[in-house]
């Protein structure tokens, strides 16, 4: 099954998702197009139930989908939709047509709301947050939008106006954990293809006469991104290991603190090993690279997470450090 929904949208992507349309949508393009191949598809609708016109996915079976997301850099939030829509069946809201980014960190404005530096900001339809405990539904085409400092990032800002006419989504849910859930998923997917670029660079690459790969110091390299890049597939997988469309916060914790501590390293190596072609615009390396460093910090960085667990742990104060470990790993 997992293979069958892999390789159907990893065809979609590769035909649909080019790295000229990410440079397009990047510079100002509509990505509605793309959009429209993905709605159709059925993809956005995965974890919903059947009853409720969706493919009944559990979050385990959609994860190598998720990672598909960053291997591919799609440039529409397709990661956040796909968990945002599940959360919508799951609390009875209708789902909304478009894509759904999901921001965890709201603040009060004079006049209004503001989420800052929201992944997808730029080119999200709608945005699923939580003002003063509530969750809602805010579109993005009433916001006040500012660019990020990362691709396809905004910083959007609601009226009260708008607030107003926000959709209610009834229930208490972990958004923070949701948006990190996304963000492991898409970085292992990154990391990954940046490395597997990298490799094939250093093989092809020629120097002294013979593919720089070849030299002790490029392979050690190469090897320390391998390391990071498995390790942070796993730790992603495992934060999706649920029967549910719902992930596990600790579980979450541990994804996003791993793929966001390997995205500094996996990022540093790729450029060190490329030189300066790495950094020019035309070289497709830094499409990845960038959303290494953007999504390294979305929802929390490695040393937030790592705080959460080791907060964690404190509180488990008659257990062993051993038994937080097994019960947050254990996914049998």
């Amino acid at each position: 099954m997992d293979d069958l929904l892999s390789d159907a949208l990893r065809q979609l992507l590769q035909d649909q998702c080019t790295p000229q349309l990410v440079r397009a949508v990047e510079s100002g393009q509509s990505p509605a197009g793309l959009w429209a191949q993905l709605e159709e598809s059925g993809f956005a609708d995965a974890l919903v139930p059947e009853d409720q016109g969706g493919a009944g996915l559990a979050l385990s079976d959609v994860f190598p989908l998720l990672a598909l997301c960053g291997s591919q850099a799609v440039p529409v939030p397709l990661a956040h939709t796909m968990l945002a829509r599940a959360l919508l069946a799951q609390a009875g809201v209708d789902r909304p047509q478009g894509s759904i980014a999901i921001a965890s960190v709201t603040s009060r404005q004079a006049g209004g709301v503001r989420c800052a530096f929201t992944s997808f900001g730029r080119v999200a339809d709608w945005v699923l947050t939580a003002i003063d405990g509530a969750t809602v539904l805010l579109p993005t085409a009433q916001a006040a939008s500012e660019p990020g400092v990362f691709a396809l990032d905004a910083s959007l800002q609601w009226t009260e106006a708008a607030l107003s006419r926000a959709r209610q989504v009834p229930g208490a849910h972990d958004l923070e954990a949701l948006q990190a859930c996304a963000a492991a998923a898409q970085l292992s997917g990154a990391l990954m293809d940046t490395f597997h670029r990298t490799l094939q660079y250093a093989n092809e690459r020629q120097q002294f006469g013979r593919p720089i790969g070849k030299f002790q110091a490029i392979q050690h390299q190469l090897s320390v991104m391998a390391e990071h890049a498995f390790a942070a597939r796993m730790a992603a997988q495992m934060g999706c290991h649920s029967a549910t469309a719902a992930p596990d916060r600790l579980r979450v914790a541990v994804a996003k603190a791993r793929t966001s501590e390997a995205a500094l390293e996996v990022a540093g190596l790729a450029h060190s090993i490329h030189g300066a072609i790495g950094f020019t615009a035309e070289f497709d390396l830094q499409l990845y690279t960038r959303r290494l460093h953007a999504w390294r910090q979305a929802a929390g960085s490695e040393s937030y997470w790592q705080e959460v667990l080791g907060e964690e742990l404190v509180d488990r104060r008659d257990g062993l450090a051993l038994d937080l470990v097994r019960a947050t790993t254990d996914v049998d």
